[in-house]
């Protein structure tokens, strides 16, 4: 049984005349009654009774007139649905996002795919960066915005920019009148930061304890918003990445450049390595690469 058989049938079923389904269809009426003999064949019984003057279901095919109707119903709105999916008429893509980007560049590339695609209804999960790469690999989403991970482990990393990071100091202190400052001038202050497992702890451990020694921590936080408000209320100093430094500065504190050592690391999109991104990640990865990327 065929969508085609099932079309031919359901014309000349609703209408009892094979000439008015035949101008339905578009069909000569020898190709409509072979779909018809098809039909019938593949069924194992009459559906139709056809005399020179008239039309008339047969009890099968009273039975089948409404279970027709039903699928290709199903049909077309399936066909409806999907071709919905693939112009971006509708759909719906997950996104998973480390805060420090789902707080400050995210935001402005939603826009722009919101302007493009308004019926794409996104959904964005703010989570540290090993959760992003977990939730990427697990497939609860299809793209994750994170640090490029030393080890890929089944996922595929395209590359927005390189993130450099930045010093963070009350505004009021003397370290605010600097141009410039050095890790050695900074951590001579008590130092504020993400506690661990964040990426950005792990990553200036990394970076300045070979050269340093160990950070000075004196308060730790989840959130980077609470280290933008700390530094600002002059508890001590901080680093984040330089795409944090809008909202550090909107919550008072004082950005500056910062080197020895000059610490940075891509940031960049993840998906799971050999799948096929839905229309709508596609186009949304096409979007970020245009919004964000350098």
């Amino acid at each position: 049984m065929t969508v085609k058989q099932l079309r031919a049938f359901l014309a000349v079923a609703q209408s009892l005349s094979f000439a008015q389904a035949c101008e339905r269809l578009h069909l000569s009426q020898p190709a409509l009654s072979l779909a018809i003999k098809n039909l019938e064949q593949s069924l194992g019984g009459q559906l139709l009774v056809r005399t020179t003057r008239s039309v008339a279901l047969t009890p099968e095919g009273e039975t089948l007139l409404p279970i027709a109707v039903r699928l290709l119903a199903d049909w077309d709105n399936a066909e409806d649905l999907l071709r919905q999916h693939f112009t971006l008429q509708m759909g719906k893509v997950a996104v998973a996002a480390m805060p420090s980007f789902a707080g400050n560049r995210l935001p402005a590339a939603l826009r722009a795919f919101r302007d493009a695609y308004p019926r794409v209804n996104v959904a964005v999960h703010d989570v540290i960066n090993e959760q992003v790469m977990e939730m990427v690999r697990d497939g609860r989403v299809e793209l994750g915005i994170a640090f490029e991970p030393a080890t890929l482990d089944g996922l595929q990393f395209t590359p927005l920019y390189e993130d450099r990071f930045v010093a963070v100091v009350p505004a009021a202190s003397n370290l605010a009148d600097h141009e410039a400052l050095t890790w050695a001038q900074l951590l001579e202050q008590p130092f504020i930061t993400l506690q661990r497992p964040s990426a950005v702890r792990l990553l200036l451990e990394d970076s300045v304890t070979a050269r340093h020694g160990k950070l000075p921590v004196a308060f730790e936080s989840h959130q980077l918003v609470t280290v933008g408000r700390m530094v600002a209320e002059g508890l001590g100093v901080s680093a984040v990445p330089q795409l944090c430094r809008q909202q550090m500065e909107e919550l008072g504190a004082c950005c500056l450049p910062l080197s020895e050592p000059q610490v940075s690391r891509r940031v960049g999109l993840l998906h799971q390595a050999g799948r096929q991104l839905s229309s709508a990640a596609q186009a949304l990865s096409e979007v970020l690469l245009r919004q964000t990327g350098q």
